[in-house]
């Protein structure tokens, strides 16, 4: 069972963005000398904790920064964007680095309403309508990706359009969901799916047996391939991956009860924070859901996870706080949780 990362940049209350550049290019490059095997990150707009808005530009940065490992999108949000600009993008990622480039395609806006619409903003229709017109936009960001371009028939005869001139090799292309009907359509496609159980966890095993049982062999894949997402913070003690977690579990606390968002607290402001009960439901569920613990309590429940569902990778999305007096352009947590997770799968 392969190791790989999901980074969504974090912004803490003590960093800037380019603070929080600094920490995920700092974190890619530990994850490419560790052996992990792809490295994600995620779009999210008008979000103040998540600076990760533009997926092929860090892309095309961290690709940069490491060497090794494959880099791609947790996920591209197609609604958003034309199926061309998408196809576009992640040829010319895939030209600059042959091999290394993945194209993960999801259909929630990862956006509020507001945001929403001003990124679709004079699309018309396709706007208006874009979770409906998934499906074929997927289709046409695919064949667009082809290295032989699209053959367009018009009333004057065929126009071909491409991606970029002369493509040799295409990004591979996943799908990402939390639900049966991402499932189903990654089966009709006949792509690699990525379920977001650090998301949801209600539907996972029922969401992969879909996959599974209606999946049909394409280009892109000969057979069904699985991916489970997961948030984890490992430490040398259990105590202290608690404490590193608590940020996130109240900013998903907060986001669950209408709170306007903010920052990741640090580990000293959350503990100082008092949670209402409905606060502490979500916040438990959200706990029992991700992977915390020592580096060997850790590995066992990946182990677990990976032999529940039967995944062939899982992606770990580590999510660890920092304390108070941390380099804003650092984040010690999230890079002891790969280096301890990994010395731990070495021995």
């Amino acid at each position: 069972m392969r190791l790989s990362v999901l980074d969504l940049t974090p912004v803490r209350s003590d960093q800037s963005t380019p603070d929080a550049l600094a920490a995920t290019l700092r974190l890619a490059r530990i994850a490419d000398d560790l052996g992990y095997s792809r490295y994600w990150v995620a779009e999210h707009h008008n979000v103040p904790s998540v600076a990760a808005t533009s997926p092929a530009v860090l892309i095309a940065m961290i690709a940069a920064a490491t060497s090794r490992m494959r880099v791609g999108s947790g996920g591209v949000m197609l609604p958003n964007h034309a199926p061309l600009a998408v196809a576009e993008q992640f040829a010319l990622l895939e030209a600059a680095h042959p091999g290394r480039i993945d194209l993960g395609v999801g259909r929630a806006p990862g956006a509020d309403p507001v945001a929403s619409t001003v990124l679709r903003a004079g699309r018309g229709d396709l706007g208006n309508h874009a979770l409906d017109a998934f499906p074929d936009n997927l289709s046409d960001v695919i064949a667009l990706l082809g290295t032989a371009g699209v053959s367009v028939q018009l009333a004057d005869g065929r126009y071909v359009l491409r991606a970029t001139p002369h493509a040799l090799t295409r990004p591979q292309v996943f799908m990402l969901g939390s639900s049966i009907d991402s499932a189903r359509l990654a089966a009709e496609k006949g792509l690699p799916y990525v379920f977001g159980h650090h998301l949801f966890g209600e539907q996972t095993g029922e969401a992969l047996d879909c996959y599974r049982s209606r999946f049909v062999p394409s280009e892109l894949a000969a057979e069904p391939a699985a991916f489970l997402t997961v948030n984890i913070v490992v430490a040398e003690t259990h105590q202290e991956a608690t404490a590193l977690i608590l940020p996130h579990l109240h900013l998903q606390s907060r986001a669950g009860t209408g709170h306007p968002p903010g920052p990741l607290t640090l580990v000293e402001d959350a503990e100082r924070v008092a949670l209402t009960p409905q606060q502490q439901r979500i916040a438990q569920g959200e706990l029992e859901r991700a992977v915390v613990g020592t580096p060997d309590q850790a590995l066992a429940q990946l182990q677990e996870l990976g032999h529940r569902f039967g995944v062939d990778e899982l992606m770990l999305n580590p999510v660890a706080s920092a304390r108070l007096g941390t380099d804003p352009a650092g984040a010690p947590g999230r890079e002891s949780t790969l280096q301890l997770l990994a010395e731990a799968a070495r021995q």
